[in-house]
């Protein structure tokens, strides 16, 4: 039964992997800012509460926004989880449908000594870039001639992580996540010349790849205190720090003009000039109070302080700070049922207030988003889970650009004694 699922597991990492390497998320013009649009580190039963999940321990799930956490993992975890998305982007005068799905993440737990230290490790995104912008502009000194500007870019930053969470004493842990972020991010800006006199039409594309490559690390603290009534409800407070990180950042840059027949020449501005992006410090902070495995209740909130933000130029592009407040909570009717399955199923729901780090127009870019889910025990440990997301960002009347988007996170997460010792043959 074991190598069953361990072969089931290693197929999920390698279908999972190469989805992450062919897929993007849905293309949005707001993944045009900075480094593109942040994945988040939530998992897919954190979604299903909005992403609350910097205080509340997991028992059979991993815990990947706060390391503190990870010693309530006694037992081997894998968790993997895919997510979908459907966009419906307006503006003033147009309107667009589109929709794609990426990796969420793959993550592995492990409890080096059970019930004191746990570690974990996993693959996920850390940004995705995906925008087509077209519109019309004038030349510059002409009076008549006009250009179609095209604008696109994909891509973005990929992370790898390592947790490690120690319990104190009985009420405290600490923790530690150290994360590798790669990958690349490619910009082409396209002018085509509108005159009805030209023999052939010509295109001048500009073409910027940036490649990011380098270490950032969280820092957490968690409290949590078990029955604190004759009732054994749990109160559990939990805090991280995200440190600012000097990322390397390798730049390139040129000129293609093209017709119909393909390139025609190109000019190379720059070519792999290694340079720096500054990635701002941030902090997270969380309280949540709950019985048991019935229920739970949290809120959240996280901080980013993107004034401190520079790009590889060094140069902040009108941001501001970033911050996101959530509340959630989870129920399970009776995880002990033997009568009925649906009594061991967990139900959570959430809602959550986003403020993005750049402004449009001048004006503040906020989303707004009400997350549903459950979780579906498979054998007596492990599960399916699944997640929703309603939610709308952006205003036409402030930031030109107004989204509303439905988003499916679907995950598997097995539980496991791996790596323990035999004491009888």
């Amino acid at each position: 039964m074991l190598d069953r699922r361990r072969i089931t597991i290693t197929i999920l990492c390698v279908a999972l992997i190469e989805s992450m390497v062919f897929a993007q998320a849905a293309r949005t013009p707001y993944s045009s800012f900075g480094i593109g649009e942040y994945f988040g580190p939530a998992m897919v039963h954190n979604q299903g509460m909005a992403g609350v999940g910097i205080s509340n321990p997991q028992y059979w799930f991993l815990n990947n926004q706060n390391p503190a956490l990870l010693p309530f993992n006694t037992l081997t975890v894998f968790e993997a989880g895919y997510i979908g998305e459907v966009r419906k982007v307006k503006g003033n005068e147009s309107e667009e449908r589109n929709g794609n799905g990426n990796l969420n993440y793959l993550a592995l737990g492990v409890p080096v000594k059970p019930g004191r230290w746990s570690s974990s490790g996993g693959l996920m995104p850390y940004t995705n870039v995906n925008y087509k912008i077209e519109y019309l502009s004038s030349v510059v000194g002409s009076a008549s001639d006009t250009i179609v500007v095209l604008e696109t870019g994909s891509g973005g930053i990929n992370e790898v992580f390592w947790s490690n969470g120690v319990r104190i004493n009985k009420d405290f842990s600490l923790g530690l996540k150290a994360s590798y972020l790669f990958s690349s991010i490619d910009n082409d800006y396209t002018n085509t010349l509108l005159s009805s006199d030209q023999i052939s039409q010509y295109e001048v594309t500009l073409n910027e790849k940036q490649y990011y490559s380098d270490f950032t690390f969280t820092a957490g603290a968690a409290f949590n205190k078990d029955s604190i009534t004759r009732n054994n409800y749990k109160i559990n407070i939990g805090a991280v720090y995200t440190f600012k990180s000097n990322i390397r950042t390798t730049f390139s840059q040129q000129f293609e003009r093209s017709n119909s027949f393909g390139v025609v020449d190109t000019l190379v501005i720059s070519k792999d000039q290694i340079t720096q992006s500054v990635f701002p410090p941030g902090f997270g902070v969380g309280a949540s109070f709950g019985k048991g495995e019935y229920w739970l209740i949290g809120a959240d909130f996280v901080y980013l302080d993107y004034l401190q933000f520079q790009d590889f130029q060094g140069q902040n592009p009108g941001t501001q700070a970033a911050w996101k407040a959530s509340l959630g909570g989870e129920f399970t009717p009776n995880p002990n049922s033997v009568s009925s399955y649906f009594n061991r199923v967990t139900y959570r729901t959430g809602v959550s207030l986003e403020n993005y780090p750049y402004l449009i127009n001048g004006e503040a870019v906020r989303d707004f988003g009400i997350n549903f889910g459950f979780s579906l025990p498979v054998s007596r440990i492990s599960s399916i889970d699944m997640a929703f997301k309603f939610g709308t960002r952006g205003d036409v009347a402030k930031n030109t650009i107004e989204e509303s988007y439905f988003k499916i996170y679907l995950g598997v997460t097995f539980n496991d004694q791996w790596f323990i010792k035999r004491r009888f043959d």
